[in-house]
Order: structure tokens, then C-alpha cells, then sequence
């Protein structure tokens, strides 16, 4: 499977499109659909799917254009459905804005698996920054949207967010192989192990 990932430049939010088999998947659409659609067709690969880690705006910016432009079903954790719609719950209101979107398609849950070409990626649910946060897990690559970055955790005083469902979270993912490569929803890929190693309260 090939990982391509986008930054863009106002939230510094990462936008990764996931190819295998001819098929993309596109994880939080926050750049302009039409640098989107130039890679898909760098890649002669067909959009399949959009999938949201969870529901805050800057991770949404263009999913409405980018749904209605190549058709493909939106994907979120249950439990963050209620924040596409609503622009105080998805933090947009906050930085004076209102992002609102309709509802997704398709539901996903903990254990969940979603195809890609002959690839599997599970869906695990990490709350802590929001109830319905999600990782992405695809072979060696782990997806973490805003639940883990390079530098720590995500924060858990946004609407949702708590503190010990986030140690919960970080703890499951500890299971994982330390190995491998976390994709964040902000900032620059590490190991998994260094940065859970760096987290203090797993280590005491």
C-alpha cells in the first residue's frame, strides 16, 4: 500500500491519500479538492472512500466538495457524526468560522475493517481528543489523526476530549509493534515506540 502524504498551509492539518490496486482512500481532506484530484490522477487511482479520524473542521475543510466531486461515501467513527454538523462541537465556531457539513455515510466502529484494493486497513477507536477519534491501522503504517503526534498527545479540552480516555487509548495502541511508522494529523512521522516512550505516564 502507498501513502501520500499533503500538509496544508493555514491549520497545518496532513491530508494522506491511501492507494493500493488502482483505488485511493483520501484521510482527512483538508487541502483544496483540486490538489487532490492531481494526485489521484498521478496515481490512475479511483476514489473509493473519504475517511475522518474524527470530526474537528480543520480535518474536514474540503470533504463536501471532494464528496460531491468524485461520489465517495465519508467515513467516521459513530461517535463523532454529531460534530460534522455542528460548528461549535467541531471547533470551527471558535476561531470564528462556521463548518458544517452533512452527515457521513458510513459508521465505523472499533475492530472494523475497510478494503482497499487486496489490502485490509482496521479501524481502531482511540477517544481522548474527541469521543469518536480513530486510528488507521495499514500494514507497517499507523494513522493517528490527532490522537498522537511526533512530539506527544492530542489535546483533550475540546468538546469530547478526556484525559482518562486518552491514557486508555494511548495504552491499547502500546500493544502495537513499537515499530511502526505513526502518520499524525499534524507534523512529522516517528515510531510509534519513541513517542509512547516519551510519554510519561505510560512509563511509570
Amino acid at each position: 500500500m502507498k501513502i501520500i502524504t499533503l500538509s496544508s498551509g493555514t491549520w497545518g492539518a496532513n491530508c494522506y491519500i491511501l492507494v493500493s490496486g488502482g483505488k485511493a482512500l483520501v484521510v482527512d481532506p483538508s487541502l483544496p479538492v483540486e490538489t487532490v484530484k492531481k494526485h489521484l490522477a498521478g496515481e490512475g487511482a479511483r476514489l473509493v472512500g473519504i475517511v475522518l479520524t474524527h470530526g474537528h473542521f480543520d480535518h474536514t475543510l474540503s470533504l463536501d466538495e471532494l464528496r460531491e466531486a468524485c461520489g465517495a461515501p465519508v467515513m467516521i467513527h459513530a461517535e463523532d457524526d454529531e460534530l460534522l454538523s455542528d460548528s461549535g462541537k467541531n471547533c470551527s465556531k471558535m476561531f470564528y468560522m462556521s463548518c458544517t457539513h452533512q452527515c457521513a455515510d458510513k459508521l465505523l466502529a472499533d475492530g472494523g475493517v475497510i478494503r482497499l484494493g487486496d489490502e485490509e486497513i482496521k479501524i481502531i477507536h482511540t477517544p481522548g481528543h474527541t469521543k469518536g477519534s480513530i486510528c488507521l491501522l495499514a500494514g507497517g503504517m499507523l494513522l493517528t489523526g490527532d490522537t498522537l503526534f511526533a512530539d506527544g498527545f492530542g489535546r483533550i479540552d475540546f468538546y469530547g476530549g478526556s484525559l482518562s480516555e486518552m491514557k486508555q487509548s494511548l495504552l491499547s495502541l502500546s500493544k502495537l509493534d513499537p515499530d511502526i511508522t505513526i502518520y499524525p494529523g499534524h507534523g512529522e512521522n516517528s515510531s510509534l515506540g519513541a513517542v509512547l516512550g516519551r510519554i510519561r505516564f505510560l512509563n511509570r
